[in-house]
């Protein structure tokens, strides 16, 4: 049965590394040892195809064979979100067909690069909408660094208004603490109706975000046993056991934001964990050196030492 992506979204939806092999090409059996890490971690969903699954530097094809990869793997115990977003509506909409057909929960899209203003943001969500239809449940990407498109809360309250399929806000402008509060007090006043709101940038701000409203995350990070744990507690309501777990990888979590390398980083984490063949990046991405390894290490042991103080132990990665 296909388990889709709705407005009651919480917890960690982790954004999925795409697994190489040495000669770049897809390796589909760490994909499946992935799959099933992510879910022994507890997570709550899975997001694959967005940047840090190095989602454009994958063909039409190949992200086509990924999706059903993944979905087979996961088997319905969770949603999985396929990230869509392209330049233009014809690849974007090929792939949110196949990966719907192959049992995805929905789909991740951004505005594309070049829109200029709120009526063309509007007008692109309007048009995409109109194409694959509303009964596709949408993540709505809220991305400025990479998109380039800056969208007001007034623009996001509109374009959620006018579709009932969007579903999900994935909230990654920074800074945009305020743009939160201001999304959440909207829904409060009665001014749109109530989505789910995950957070992103690795987990850097998630605290004050699920403070301020948040539902969780829709992010990756090396270690998500933590992300899955701090979440778990927050919602159980015990936030300051939430705020001293994440206080003690936060420098892991800081050090793995590097615009760029992070993604070497994260990969290496789940190399070292024994759940991807290799840390490679497709060309030209990033790579560790011996030096980065050696701060890897560094940064592992003094959180091996944070955590053992707390009365804890370093989950699984780089043991």
């Amino acid at each position: 049965m296909v388990a889709l992506i709705d407005a009651n979204a919480r917890g960690v939806w982790i954004i999925s590394a795409t697994p190489f092999a040495d000669n770049g090409d897809l390796d589909l059996e760490s994909t499946d040892r992935m799959v099933d890490y992510y879910l022994g971690c507890g997570v709550d969903g899975l997001t694959i195809l967005g940047i840090m699954g190095e989602n454009t530097r994958l063909s039409q094809e190949e992200s086509i064979r990924f999706t059903a990869r993944v979905v087979k793997r996961v088997a319905g115990r969770v949603p999985v979100v396929v990230g869509v977003s392209a330049p233009g509506h014809r690849l974007a909409g090929d792939l949110t067909r196949a990966a719907m057909d192959l049992g995805a929960g929905g789909i991740m899209l951004s505005p594309p690069l070049g829109l200029r203003t709120e009526d063309q943001v509007i007008g692109y969500y309007d048009s995409f909408v109109g194409e694959i239809g509303q009964a596709v449940p949408i993540v709505l990407q809220d991305y400025p660094p990479a998109s380039q498109v800056w969208m007001s809360v007034a623009t996001i309250n509109r374009v959620i208004a006018d579709h009932s399929s969007i579903v999900v806000f994935k909230h990654e402008d920074c800074p945009g603490l305020r743009k939160l509060t201001r999304l959440r007090a909207d829904e409060a006043a009665g001014l749109r109706r109530r989505v789910s709101v995950l957070t992103a940038n690795g987990g850097l701000y998630l605290m004050q975000e699920m403070r301020r409203g948040a539902d969780g995350c829709m992010t990756g990070f090396g270690v998500p046993e933590m992300l899955v744990e701090v979440c778990r507690l927050f919602h159980a309501g015990d936030v300051e056991a939430a705020e001293d777990l994440f206080d003690a990888y936060l420098p892991l979590v800081r050090h793995e934001q590097q615009p760029g390398f992070g993604l070497a980083v994260r990969k290496e984490l789940l190399r070292r964990n024994g759940v991807i063949a290799t840390a490679r990046t497709r060309a030209p991405g990033p790579a560790l050196d011996a030096t980065d390894r050696a701060e890897l290490d560094t940064l592992l042991a003094r959180l091996a030492r944070r955590l053992a103080e707390m009365g804890r132990t370093l989950p699984t990665a780089a043991q």
